[in-house]
């Protein structure tokens, strides 16, 4: 096989995220086992830590990698979706698969579905095979950590077949109602459903709501659940820092350990509560018995990079990439502009993915668009700029809106709207990022 081969045998598996599965019964552990089997049970050799959450899981799994490998360790990380490359998705060391042990990895894998029970457990889907080649290449390559975003809920994501050090829950908020609920309680006990009996577990402040839902998981299962906390609020815990008891929130401020700087090298503030997140997680594996000292933390907070997520791009105007695909994501992105850029006008370019939820999204965003730019990525459930617009035009009033067929259209458009004094930002969507990347000359070349 060349490369193109390769890619195009592992698409002709079914595509779990171009249709989302409609109900969470749809996916499939069982299936996940089984292949972990046929690949020879690589996950039996890795020390994992499984992230999980509506907003922040991947910058919190980036920083938490740059931390890892700071502290000299070997990571994995296995994240979803990619922005240019599959690749992407699996890499050692902050460094993709090579195109050459992909090639050799889906050459390989007839021979290992050979032994797959597909009468009993079905035909695999691209994002478990997916899964099942990042940690056979992660135990392969001797990996010393491995970190594990969970591309969907959490309950019923392939990541949850492992057994981890730790488990992680980010921020969680109202995102892909048809399939996980439409309440946070509902969803945050998808999220929730990673927690292991006599695992560690962190989490940050939640919403009521999901909090409940996250402590009483916990409890539960029998997992000791920590809640990293800023300053004052770990004063105000009923518990003291860091006390182990199984389903007993320890709410803790990690500086109270960890005596560095907390600023992660993400822009935007949001990222702040990511990196607190990180540094927690540092000290409970520290506390797990792995070598992360202080200098690690900081150095992979203030050396971590994530493309796509708060990424500006110079020039006039400006041009912001960020992949906020949900309501409170966008709210966070609206508050991180107004931090940056105070007081500047902002021409929108969006384009959002089905099962997200547009309505949301232009809520947080439309009352500081000076002008907005609907567009799609080349991406099977991007949603038509047709349909996004019957939603937008009773937001924005007599203000412009504009339709463009493509990213690179979209962008002339706004850089016209915009002219020298407004910014510019790009969202909705990541894979209207990678769009954008692509047309700026960013992405890249191509594999």
């Amino acid at each position: 096989m060349n490369y193109q081969q390769a890619i195009d045998y592992l698409y002709s598996f079914p595509d779990s995220e171009t249709r989302l599965p409609r109900t969470p019964a749809e996916f499939n552990l069982p299936q996940t086992a089984e292949l972990l089997r046929v690949f020879g049970e690589p996950q039996r050799a890795l020390r994992c830590v499984v992230v999980a959450g509506t907003k922040g899981k991947g910058s919190t799994a980036v920083l938490l990698e740059a931390i890892a490998r700071a502290a000299g360790l070997r990571t994995g990380l296995w994240t979803s979706p990619h922005l240019h490359s599959y690749r992407e998705r699996i890499q050692v060391a902050r460094q993709p698969i090579s195109q050459a042990r992909f090639i050799a990895a889906i050459e390989r894998l007839p021979i290992s579905l050979a032994g797959y029970d597909q009468a009993r457990f079905g035909q695999p889907t691209i994002f478990q095979l997916g899964f099942a080649l990042a940690l056979r290449h992660f135990a392969d390559e001797s990996a010393d950590l491995a970190i594990l975003e969970v591309g969907l809920g959490g309950r019923l994501d392939s990541a949850n077949i492992v057994t981890p050090l730790l488990s992680i829950i980010t921020s969680i908020s109202y995102d892909h109602m048809a399939i996980l609920g439409d309440t946070l309680a509902q969803i945050a006990g998808e999220k929730a459903g990673i927690l292991k009996p006599g695992v560690p577990a962190i989490t940050i402040p939640q919403r009521p709501e999901a909090m409940r839902v996250i402590e009483r998981v916990a409890a539960d299962v029998g997992a000791p659940l920590w809640v990293a906390v800023d300053g004052p609020r770990a004063r105000q815990a009923d518990a003291p820092p860091i006390s182990g008891s199984p389903g007993l929130p320890a709410f803790f401020d990690p500086s109270q350990r960890y005596h560095g700087s907390l600023t992660p090298a993400l822009a935007g503030g949001f990222q702040r509560e990511n990196a607190r997140l990180a540094a927690g997680a540092a000290l409970l594996l520290r506390d797990a018995g792995l070598p992360i000292g202080d200098a690690a933390i900081a150095a992979g907070l203030a050396g971590a990079r994530w493309p796509g997520r708060m990424e500006l791009v110079g020039g006039t105007p400006p041009i912001m990439l960020d992949g906020a695909h949900n309501g409170d994501s966008a709210e966070k992105l609206l508050a991180a502009l107004g931090e940056a850029f105070p007081g500047r006008p902002i021409v929108f370019v969006l384009g959002v993915s089905a099962g997200h939820s547009a309505e949301h999204i232009l809520d947080a965003l439309l009352p500081r668009a000076q002008a907005l730019v609907l567009t799609q990525a080349r991406h099977p459930r991007a949603l038509a700029p047709g349909l996004l617009a019957e939603l937008a035009r009773p937001r924005m009033g007599d203000r412009p809106l504009v339709l463009a067929p493509s990213l690179p259209d979209a962008l002339a458009r706004a850089r016209e709207l915009a002219g020298a004094g407004a910014l510019i930002c790009v969202t909705g969507s990541l894979f209207v990022v990678a769009g954008a990347r692509e047309a700026l000359g960013m992405a890249p070349e191509k594999d």
